[in-house]
């Protein structure tokens, strides 16, 4: 099997991990990773054993796939050049800062016949991959993504920072176009929001209530479903899967008891997992968990969202 020619662009915090991740695959040759800082490129590179780079133009020709890992405002004109090369493209998320942006790049990477994934991480999240089978319609979703602020981030609102990991998940469970949304929101520590809460009504009856912030005392990740059967609690952090079912008929359970199966998986490796389905993607030509379109619907929902708790703040 040919090794798929990688590098990672943005080799900071989040960008480092990538670059490892292409250095240990078998599937992958990770031939540079490039950075504006010196010190982020040449620590990463001798970390992995391939090229530290400046400049991402300089080489374009050499690889076959990128990882783009930068500050969201980088995300489409990087994107962009490197779909026009002829390159496979992860993007960290939000996909870029504007729809215009995302639609483009979706457009691109269609007329070039190029992998565009999205890195929407808590697709691949033990505890959300073990739904498969347990999943019905779900009729109410709570969401809750608290964390302690932090000045890393704040590039973005909490928004397009946290609150987008839930909207991607949600809408993936739905599936369905969204009807209305009410939100609200307020900036505590910095420029942009901090804390927001969204109420999204879908076409099909289903509501979503998800809340995120950025200035919290605690860290928690947790997403909870309602549906005709069962109440589904999942612990996105601690990778705990909780089902509560009524038994059925004609069980022998006293009356009033539900029933409570918990599960409780390892953390894994959810970003081991992104990359080697974006592999995978490229080497049998088939299309990535997390679309390009789906980046967009996300950002898309992002922004009305923002949009909206702006305009409340102006009146």
């Amino acid at each position: 099997m040919q090794k798929v020619r990688t590098a990672v662009i943005g080799v900071g915090y989040l960008g480092r991990f990538h670059a490892q991740k292409y250095a240990s695959s078998p599937a992958a040759e990770l031939v540079a990773v490039v950075d504006a800082s010196a010190g982020n490129r040449e620590q990463v590179a001798a970390e992995t054993g391939c090229r530290a780079v400046a400049d991402y133009r300089d080489i374009l020709g050499e690889i076959d796939a990128v990882s783009i890992v930068t500050p969201t405002p980088l995300h489409y004109p990087i994107a962009q050049q490197c779909l026009e090369h002829g390159l496979h493209v992860l993007v960290e998320k939000p996909i870029t800062t504007t729809l215009e942006e995302a639609r483009s790049l979706v457009d691109t990477a269609a007329r070039v016949g190029r992998v565009l994934q999205v890195g929407h991480l808590e697709r691949f999240n033990a505890a959300i991959l073990a739904l498969a089978g347990t999943l019905g319609t779900p009729r109410f979703v709570e969401s809750h993504r608290l964390a302690p602020f932090k000045e890393r981030g704040t590039d973005v609102n909490v928004v397009l920072d946290l609150m987008i990991h839930d909207i991607d998940l949600i809408q993936s469970l739905v599936g369905a176009p969204i009807a209305s949304i009410d939100a609200v929101g307020a900036s505590v520590f910095s420029a942009g929001l901090d804390i927001a809460n969204a109420r999204i009504r879908y076409a099909n009856g289903c509501v979503a209530n998800t809340t995120a912030s950025r200035v919290s005392m605690k860290m928690e990740r947790k997403l909870r479903v309602f549906q005709d059967d069962a109440y589904i609690s999942i612990d996105l952090q601690q990778k705990v899967l909780t089902i509560v079912r009524k038994p059925p008929a004609g069980a022998d359970v006293p009356k009033g008891q539900v029933l409570i199966e918990e599960r409780t998986y390892d953390q894994g490796d959810a970003l081991k997992l992104e990359i080697e389905a974006f592999l995978r993607s490229i080497r049998e030509g088939t299309p990535p968990v997390v679309t390009g379109e789906d980046g967009l619907r996300a950002l898309e929902t992002a922004t009305k969202i923002t949009q909206m708790v702006q305009d409340d703040a102006r009146q």
